[in-house]
């Protein structure tokens, strides 16, 4: 089966700031990606848990969005613009999908 190349965009951020994330996403014209709550996790400041909160202000959520190589520099520009002033993380891996039509 063939298989085409793609990025896998991965951006961890404060639930807080999801609407803002993806309206700045949508912006740059990428109209798929997936949003999945994050449970916990450890970092500079030592692990966190969202055990516990009553409403999901406290927590981070991830937004994954698979795209064309080229890209890749658009949804970056975006998403770092609403990133690069709060908590999160932006990561960026190589992947390979069975239907490139739909990236």
């Amino acid at each position: 089966m063939q298989t085409h190349k793609a990025k896998r965009v991965e951006i961890i951020i404060e639930a807080p700031l999801e609407r803002r994330l993806t309206d700045a996403i949508t912006a740059a014209d990428v109209s798929g990606f997936t949003i999945l709550p994050v449970r916990g996790g450890s970092g500079r400041s030592g692990r966190w848990s969202r055990e516990g909160q009553v409403s999901t202000a406290g927590g981070m959520v991830a937004v994954v969005c698979i795209i064309r190589p080229e890209r890749l520099d658009t949804l970056l520009e975006a998403a770092f613009s609403v990133v690069e002033r709060h908590i999160g993380v932006v990561s960026v891996t190589d992947c390979e999908v069975l239907r490139a039509e739909r990236f």
